[in-house]
């Protein structure tokens, strides 16, 4: 049994192997890193070079100043929405000169920016006017930015129900509705302060110009394999417009189930911008293909009972990196939309670092068996007011690139040892087995 110890041990100290280190030698690519402003924090764009060569969550970028590294954060510059929603009781409810009129506590928020009415209505246009005061049945001291509401269910072309208000404390707030809602009809309200930070987005390869077959108009694109895409955004001829289609985006060939998701846009209201969402979709088409996503696009222009309401969200939301791809908009028995364009774009990804004066490192990347960095900077990130942008140089190859060496375990890299070894220990353990059986019998 003395020989199974060490045999053990070695097979145990063998497969003992630690992550992968960062090391200048074993990185493919660099690029340098040119910094206008060192006293401040800066920052440079993932950009598809190094898309191209590095890996697919981007975990093997490494900063260097001569040989030591350079600690990052890796941000991505999505949307981001922050609120605080509350329920905002309803009191004093009725109909004044044929008008809807009632008050609202907002007592539960100190300051707000947004009211959400629930209205039991369809198929109407009405505004909204909003001042605030101090006590209920004062509430019409200051007058606030009045806002449109309206329902086109009837035309499937959205609805809003959101008014927007600057910046308020109000404790009471006092809405007047123009005729068609019944006080009935309000169902509720609640307040909310809505923080938003827009996204930024890098375009990321090409379409080209669409085709008609059939009920389809069919836009070939391609993007790089390994960028993920976030969005693709058409844009169609000023002139036509109060339209609805849905979008398939698929890869392969063209056509199969579309399943809708969240588009992107904003609607206009008389003065007013408001915001909108559309509603999933789910259709089906007999053709071949794979789908990755689908939406809706629209854009409408209409004038109701003197107001002109006026809605385009032209953009499909994606998620994932398809390559080729294609965008199948399903025109119905419509004529086919005037596409002048149409944009693949990814979420912009920006390496934030502090240069400490520096006005030069370099950015290695192309070391597919690297672990991401865990970096103190990223965890406790912090935003600058004012952060500089750094350019980079043009990519190209490391000269000092060597190559890792066999980081593999000692039993993959010595498997004739090991199994000459296991071999081994069989047979001893069947020779003493056998001893053991004579010497049993002898007595």
């Amino acid at each position: 049994m003395k020989f199974f110890a060490p045999l053990l041990l070695l097979l145990l100290v063998g497969n003992a192997a630690g992550p992968p280190e960062a090391a200048i030698q074993y990185f493919r690519n660099v690029r340098q890193v040119h910094i206008s402003q060192p006293d401040r924090q800066n920052y440079f764009l993932v950009d598809e070079e190094i898309w191209r060569y590095s890996r697919p969550d981007l975990g093997d970028l490494r900063l260097y100043d001569g040989d030591s590294p350079v600690q990052y954060a890796l941000v991505e510059q999505r949307a981001g929405i922050t609120s605080q929603e509350v329920e905002a009781k309803i009191l004093n409810l009725g109909r004044i000169s044929g008008h809807t009129e009632f008050d609202l506590d907002a007592e539960g928020l100190a300051e707000y920016d947004r009211i959400r009415l629930r209205l039991d209505a369809h198929d109407f246009v009405a505004t909204a006017s909003v001042s605030g005061g101090g006590a209920p049945g004062k509430a019409s001291e200051v007058e606030l930015t009045p806002s449109t509401l309206y329902d086109f269910t009837k035309e499937q072309l959205g609805s809003n129900s959101l008014l927007k208000l600057p910046t308020s404390s109000f404790r009471y707030l006092h809405v007047r509705l123009s005729p068609g809602i019944q006080p009935q009809q309000v169902k509720g309200a609640a307040i909310y302060n809505l923080r938003e930070q827009k996204a930024s987005w890098t375009k990321m390869g090409s379409c080209a110009a669409p085709q008609t077959k059939q009920r389809l108009t069919l836009i070939r694109c391609t993007a790089p394999v390994k960028v993920p895409l976030s969005r693709i955004l058409l844009q169609v001829a000023p002139e036509q417009v109060n339209f609805r289609r849905t979008v398939t985006v698929e890869t392969g060939a063209v056509g199969t189930t579309t399943v809708g998701t969240t588009t992107v846009g904003t609607t206009t209201v008389g003065t007013t911008t408001v915001e909108t969402t559309t509603a999933e979709t789910t259709t089906a088409e007999d053709r071949p293909g794979q789908p990755i996503a689908g939406g809706e696009i629209s854009r409408v222009r209409l004038n109701r009972a003197g107001i002109l309401v006026t809605s385009e969200e032209l953009a499909v939301s994606v998620n994932g990196s398809p390559g080729e791809f294609t965008l199948a908009i399903d025109n119905g028995d419509n004529p086919p939309l005037k596409i002048t364009a149409a944009e693949p774009f990814s979420v912009e990804r920006r390496i934030y670092f502090d240069p400490q004066g520096k006005t030069t490192l370099r950015l290695f990347y192309g070391d597919e068996k690297l672990s991401s960095p865990v970096y103190d900077y990223a965890r406790f990130f912090h935003l600058d007011a004012s952060p500089a942008e750094a350019q980079l140089s043009a990519g190209g190859q490391n000269a000092q690139y060597s190559g890792r060496p066999d980081e593999r375990p000692w039993s993959e890299r010595h498997q004739g040892i090991l199994w000459a070894a296991m071999t081994l220990a069989v047979l001893v353990l069947a020779i003493l087995a056998l001893r053991g059986l004579r010497a049993g019998n002898q007595q």
